[in-house]
């Protein structure tokens, strides 16, 4: 029995229009083969949503967001703002808004490595291989969403850092229940050593672990985790970690899997949810056809399996990935100087090999 679900395609800013379109094509060529139903609709967000309406965020775009089943989302920024720290409304902004505002409070981010691309990281394959990974971090709290102040001669800043009980509690379970399916391990990172907000933070996952006995709990500080990451990445298997050390933790995971255009993220909340490869807008490349778009891909699949519960769908995504990686197809941010110059394929071409795969099977 095919399922009905309706998906806002937000491509965003710089090269998530590119990326996006090969998500949104690998989604309608699994619902053609499984008999699912999945209508789309696009809206505006970050940049080019500033330039049309004065907002980062439409109040269209949000309508359409909490109509919908899915979010496939592609990137915000651009380079002026990032030049004048003092503009007022930032593409950024949209972001964060949403997130609040379809309560989207767990950020998961898988770091799972195809073997034919160990020799693209700056670690020893040896080191990295068999490396799978699901980060859970924490999405309205934090650093992030405290007040920020500034003195009036500007000479002093402050961003409050703060979290609840309950923001704690509710990311700290969907780790656990992620665990339980998985190798029934969590690794909660903190800095508790130094942090009032850890020390609740810890307090809280210690309670909740206690409902999980058959999963392994380790508790450990951001920055032994930093270096453990790079140390032994096999140690982990869910991490689970607040927003701040969430965005640096995932980011240096990304070096891993060789580069920031394989790796998708969900963020989830108790009802539509978000997809979205974790690179950025990439003004640098945007319309030469040189973006990586298999991230957006599996961003799709993760879609499949967490946001609609297509298992066995969201695993053909993935095997479509891994077998044009197997053929020797590189994008250039993951090609290196012993990839022959026909296997260098651009988005498109990168994006058609992963089609022509799951329509040949």
């Amino acid at each position: 029995m095919g399922v009905k679900k309706h998906i806002l395609v937000i491509p965003g800013d710089g090269i998530g229009a590119e990326v996006t379109t090969w998500g949104k094509a690998v989604l309608e060529q699994i619902a053609s083969e499984f008999g699912h139903e999945f209508t789309f609709d696009e809206a505006l967000m970050g940049h080019v949503a500033i330039e049309a309406t004065g907002s980062p965020l439409p109040d269209e775009t949000l309508d359409k967001a909490k109509a919908s089943d899915a979010i496939l989302f592609g990137a915000v920024g651009h380079a002026k703002y990032d030049n004048d720290p003092s503009a007022k409304v930032r593409p950024e902004q949209g972001l964060l808004k949403i997130r609040k505002e379809l309560g989207l409070y767990a950020n998961l981010r898988p770091i799972l490595l195809f073997d034919e691309l160990l020799d693209a990281s700056s670690l020893k394959p040896e080191i990295l291989r068999g490396t799978d990974i699901l980060f859970f971090r924490e999405l309205t709290g934090d650093v992030y969403f405290g007040e920020k102040k500034r003195n009036e001669d500007r000479t002093w800043a402050s961003d409050l850092m703060n979290y609840h009980r309950y923001e704690v509690e509710r990311i700290a379970r969907k780790a656990y229940e992620a665990a339980r399916v998985r190798n029934k391990k969590v690794c909660s990172v903190d800095k508790a050593n130094v942090l009032e907000t850890s020390r609740l933070w810890r307090e809280v996952v210690q309670e909740i672990a206690a409902e999980y006995p058959d999963v392994e709990t380790e508790h450990m500080f951001i920055d032994n985790a930093a270096m453990q990451l790079v140390k032994n990445p096999r140690k982990f298997d869910v991490v689970l970690t607040a927003n701040l050390f969430g965005d640096i933790l995932t980011d240096e995971a990304s070096q891993i899997a060789g580069s920031m255009g394989m790796l998708a993220s969900a963020s989830v909340g108790d009802g539509t949810g978000f997809f979205e490869p974790i690179h950025g807008s990439a003004h640098d490349i945007a319309g030469q056809n040189k973006a990586n778009p298999l991230a957006s891909i599996l961003s799709a699949a993760l879609m499949l399996e967490i946001g609609f519960g297509l298992k066995e769908e969201a695993k053909r995504v993935t095997d479509a990935v891994d077998h044009v990686l197997k053929q020797g197809f590189r994008t250039g941010d993951i090609a290196n100087a012993s990839t022959p110059a026909d296997k260098v394929l651009g988005s498109d071409a990168m994006g058609q090999k992963v089609l022509h795969f799951l329509r040949s099977k």
